[in-house]
């Protein structure tokens, strides 16, 4: 199914049974979170402690 279509079903159902205020509460927090984790990483820079070394996998694959 194409996913455009797959989003409107899903706005659909939710006009029809909108979500509780505390899951609309959860969603604005969660999206918020990841907003201020690109506006940091954006502006501000990744820290380095955060950052993964150039290590080999563990996982040798053959």
């Amino acid at each position: 199914m194409d996913p455009m279509i797959r989003w409107g079903f899903r706005l659909a159902q939710w006009f029809r049974h909108p979500p509780s205020r505390q899951r609309v509460i959860i969603m604005a927090l969660v999206l918020g979170l990841c907003v201020a984790l690109v506006l940091v990483e954006r502006f501000i820079g990744w820290p380095q402690w955060a950052t993964l070394g150039n290590q080999p996998p563990r996982i040798v694959r053959q």
